[in-house]
Order: C-alpha cells, then structure tokens, then sequence
C-alpha cells in the first residue's frame, strides 16, 4: 500500500511506495566502499597545506603543533565577501529577472587529518571535535551578520563530493532561503497554536510516545527515520533539548551521529554515499530548533521529484527504523 505523507517541519509531500523497492535497477546507486584516498593527490593531506588557500582556523593538538581540523576559504567559491556588484551585461526586469551579488562566505572545514571518506571512519571523539568547529565557524558568521548558515557534508562522489578526503563545507548567506523560510513559519505557526509550544520538540516527544520510527536515543540527542522520510533510510538528529540554533552552547549529538553513521555500514555492507546538513534558526525566528538531517544517496532523483518537488520513498521509515534499531552500534 502508498501513502502521501505530509512532513510536519516542511509541509512538503512525499510518496511512501515500499512496491517500488522490487523493480529493476530501481537502486543502489553504489553498493561497494570507496576506494582508498592516493596520498599524494590529497590536497587536506597534512604536509600537504600549501596546496589550499590560507588556513582561516584550526583546532590543535596540546602543544599548538599539528592541526586536528582545519578550516580553509574554498579554492572555488559560490559566495563572495567582496561581491558587490552583477554582471553588467545582462540586463535585469524588475519582476521578470532580477540578480543580486552573491555575497557571503563560502569555508571548507577539514574535518580530521586522517585519509578517510567518510565521518563514520573516524573516533567519536574526532567527530566529536569537528562539530565542535563547525558550531564555532556557525557562531563567526552568524554573529558577523549573515541571515542564514548551512553546514552540509557530501560524502562521496555519488553525493556531490569533489574531494574524498572527509571534510564539511559552511555557506554564510545574506538572505533566508525559501525552504527554510518556510519552516520557520511553520515553527511560528505551532507555536501560536499550542501557546508557546516547539514544533520540533513536541514532534520528538510524539516520536518517543509511539516508538516505530524511533532508532536510538542517549542523554543528548534522538534519531529517527522521519515520519515522512523522503529517501530510504533518511535519518534526523535531533537535541534531547530544543535550542534554536546549533551554534547555540550545548551537547551536540556528536556520539549519537557517529552511531548512525556506522549503522549504515552495518545494514548495507558498505559506507554509502550521503548528504548531510544542520538545519538551525534563521534570522528572525522566534521559535525554532536545530537538527541535522542525513540522506543516503541510494536511489536516483528522478523526474517525479525533481519537476515536482514531491519525494518518493521506496522505504517506509518505519521498516528502515527497524533495520536500523537492528544493527545501530
């Protein structure tokens, strides 16, 4: 049986058609690990500092010395600090086409020395660290005046990577995207309604109360497959606590998220390919919380998804809740 689910936190519609899981080359997209990084080509290899812009940040060991994450300018930038101006030549309608200059920041953070594809091949304690500057590198931009800041990691060829070598990137924009624009309306919308209540908040306790979507759960955060998951075994980490924005002080969820990840490779047999993204409160939020959300790039986007914007999942995330429940370390 289908379903069209509507997820709560977007409003955006999904397909929910397990059937689908049994047609031909319907997925994976990958079903084999990555291969091995080649040192020589790595350029967020230590020794290897030269071949990326100036370093704008780094976590160091005891003595100051070698870097445990670094954070560097990306060598090709989507936004610009010093953009302040279009490109003369076109020409721009107001209400038909419009542009502005693409102005913010654009940082890749390196996630850990080591020659590795994914989160999920390193210590808790270094993922642990990583999202401790990815926060710190959130509260800079933020506070430096940037509507919005998104933290994503792609691991993998298959999930947009350009670089193997395990690493995050954080855009600074000057404006709120529609999406998240969006749920922040939503966020407003429900707190108005339950007088003060946090949309994500009151979602999670729901969650825990009925338990088939629930994966796993310690003292700082939950993990679910979200009840409208729009890809197989989609996963959303959420705070114990709600906080508006991640770089706000406070537990991260960073052993929790390395779990979910191992629980990858021990349902698939392989690391798969995946986005990963930190959704936190945009400027003007008066209700909010931050989460981070992870999708597996098992299955093609095709013309359903993309020319609607409707998702098709051909896992209930009630089935995927259990495998993963099944095999999360």
């Amino acid at each position: 049986m289908s379903e069209v689910r509507v997820d709560p936190l977007t409003g955006l519609k999904v397909i929910v058609a397990s059937g689908r899981a049994a047609r031909p080359g319907g997925w994976p997209i990958a079903a084999a690990d990555a291969p091995p990084i080649d040192p020589d080509a790595d350029p967020f290899a230590p020794g290897h500092e030269d071949r990326t812009p100036p370093e704008v940040f780094a976590d160091r060991d005891e003595d100051g010395g070698a870097w445990r994450v670094r954070v560097v300018p990306n060598l090709y930038p989507a936004l610009d600090a010093d953009e302040d101006a279009v490109d003369p030549e076109r020409s721009h309608v107001p209400d038909l086409f419009t542009a502005t200059a693409a102005r913010g920041a654009h940082e890749v953070v390196v996630n850990a020395p080591d020659a590795v594809t994914s989160l999920a091949q390193l210590a808790p304690e270094q993922v642990t660290r990583a999202m401790e500057v990815w926060r710190a590198r959130s509260r800079v931009h933020h506070d430096g005046g940037a509507a919005y800041v998104h933290v994503i990691v792609n691991e993998r060829a298959e999930g947009g990577a350009s670089l193997p070598h395990t690493h995050a990137q954080v855009y600074a924009l000057d404006f709120v995207p529609a999406q998240v624009a969006r749920e922040r309306e939503r966020f407003t919308a429900h707190a108005t309604r339950t007088m003060g209540g946090n949309l994500l908040q009151d979602l999670v306790a729901e969650e825990v109360r009925q338990r088939a979507r629930m994966v796993a759960i310690d003292d700082e955060a939950i993990l679910l497959s979200p009840y409208a998951a729009r890809l197989p075994y989609q996963l959303m980490l959420a705070p114990r606590r709600p906080r508006q924005r991640f770089d706000d002080d406070g537990p991260l969820g960073a052993q929790l998220l390395h779990r979910a990840l191992n629980a990858y490779k021990n349902l698939l047999g392989f690391q798969p390919p995946l986005n990963l993204w930190v959704r936190t409160a945009p400027a003007g939020a008066e209700s909010f919380c931050w989460r981070i959300d992870i999708t597996p790039r098992l299955t093609h986007l095709a013309g359903l998804e993309l020319g609607l914007g409707v998702g098709m999942n051909i896992v209930s995330p009630e089935d995927a809740a259990a495998q993963l429940r099944d095999v999360i370390p």
